[in-house]
């Protein structure tokens, strides 16, 4: 089987495909700050369907994962 390869390790390390691109350019937006972005609103929709969840968050690079974890898990100041 000839299976391209998708190299998730890193948000800067996948190229995006043409057709990537043409969705992307395609795709209706929004602010999702204001909770605007139709696309994201049904990532989150669905995110938290398949897990089960209230509701469910789409953040864009690992480093805001981590910082939203950092910052539900400890308080400025502590130790």
């Amino acid at each position: 089987m000839d299976q391209a390869i998708v190299d998730l390790r890193s948000d800067t390390v996948t190229k995006p495909t043409p057709a990537m691109r043409r969705a992307m350019a395609e795709a209706e937006v929004g602010d999702d700050v204001y909770r605007e972005d139709p696309t994201v609103n049904r990532l989150q929709e669905r995110a938290a369907e398949v897990f089960q969840r209230e509701a469910a968050l789409f953040v864009p690079s690992g480093t805001m994962g981590n910082q939203a974890a950092i910052k539900v898990h400890t308080r400025p100041g502590r130790k």
